[in-house]
């Protein structure tokens, strides 16, 4: 029998094996390498220097004194550092580094996107910057919550370069799903009330009694009520959606009740084996038709496989793509908040998936906001 070995030297040493060449297409071999007395431009560094911000984005001082210059903006990526509100693992205060860690492959010149072809930065004309995080107590929940309604307001009620929307729209970078309640606490104080969009695997609709023990009011406000207080605070309308829900309810009957008392509709995580991508789309948009929309993402909507560092991690969720998909569905809707929470990279892999999908849903909700909403 000829060895491998045999017949591999044999072909190596054949004319035809010498012959073969491939014709340069780069003409990367006539290139100079500069560095030694040549210019090198440094104006434009890698993806992994400089300031850790959103997708590299620039840096605004977004929270800075009354009469200070502050450039104009459209969407502003601000992070909410909170996570003294969770009923489970802690963590998810570092979550707002933990996304932009996970965006540092992103380059906004190179943001092409794949099926639409457009530059989710620079093609729509809006002006998306990072304004760093809001600072935030982490010894008195009342007060941070204060900050973070604070924090908000002052950013909200900055003018935009945009007629559409003529104060810039908040992305938030969470922080557990609690501080969800400051940010539509700003969207209703500027835009009235919206629909939600929320995208979790909990209902987060909770009576601080049931959710808190009735044990007190700062007990009661955690990430599992604040939907339940922001009906109760005349923030959301009626026509609000759940979508990927499947963890367990405290009280069965009790609590699916007061669900619907809040405004929610619901689509369950294993619908999608039964309706598809499309038919989740069809659903969430129908059910906010007309009306302005707030998007909130809880990273645990994802399957643990795909976002395992989450405070309340629950089996059975969406994979990432399909996530992606639905949000991407979602264009032409009046969007004029989101967030994406609950991200805590002390219990990701090494990997990063969490974060990594994380920044990749951020991006998504940029790219639904800055393309202009079809009017009814």
């Amino acid at each position: 029998m000829v060895s491998l070995h045999l017949v591999a030297m044999a072909l190596l040493s054949s004319s035809a094996a010498r012959e073969i060449t491939f014709p340069p297409v780069s003409g990367f071999a006539n290139q100079q390498v500069l560095g030694h007395g040549g210019e090198i431009d440094v104006t434009a560094g890698p993806a992994f220097a400089g300031l850790t911000t959103y997708a590299n984005l620039p840096y605004v001082h977004c929270l800075a004194r009354e009469g200070q210059q502050v450039d104009k903006f459209d969407i502003a990526i601000l992070g909410a550092p909170f996570d003294t509100g969770v009923t489970a693992r802690p963590g998810a205060r570092f979550g707002p580094g933990g996304i932009r860690q996970g965006s540092r492959r992103i380059d906004p010149d190179a943001a092409w996107d794949i099926y639409t072809g457009k530059n989710v930065f620079y093609d729509f004309g809006s002006k998306i910057v990072d304004c760093g995080d809001a600072p935030l107590t982490f010894l008195d929940n009342t007060i941070a919550l204060k900050q973070l309604d604070t924090s908000h307001r002052i950013i909200s009620g900055r003018a935009s370069n945009s007629s559409e929307y003529p104060i810039p729209r908040i992305v938030t970078l969470g922080g557990d799903h609690t501080t969800t309640l400051s940010a539509l606490r700003s969207v209703a104080s500027r835009w009235g009330t919206v629909s939600v969009i929320h995208f979790d695997s909990h209902i987060d609709t909770w009576d601080p009694r049931v959710l808190g023990g009735g044990v007190s009011h700062y007990a009661g406000v955690n990430h599992g009520t604040f939907l339940h207080i922001a009906h109760e605070e005349g923030l959301i309308r009626n026509t609000s959606i759940h979508a990927g829900i499947r963890a367990p309810v405290v009280r069965p009957r009790g609590d699916l009740r007061n669900d619907l008392r809040c405004g929610f509709e619901m689509v369950k995580a294993r619908d999608i084996d039964r309706i598809g991508v499309s038919g989740v789309i069809e659903k969430l948009k129908k059910r906010v038709a007309g009306s302005k929309v707030y998007v909130s993402v809880d990273i645990d909507v994802l399957d643990p496989a795909f976002a395992p560092a989450t405070g309340t991690a629950e089996v059975g969720g969406w994979t990432t793509r399909e996530l992606l998909s639905i949000l991407d569905g979602l264009a032409g809707l009046d969007i004029v908040g989101a967030d994406v929470v609950e991200v805590a990279p002390i219990y990701d892999n090494p990997g990063e998936t969490t974060v990594l999908a994380a920044a990749e849903v951020v991006q998504s909700l940029l790219r639904i906001m800055v393309a202009q909403p079809v009017k009814n």
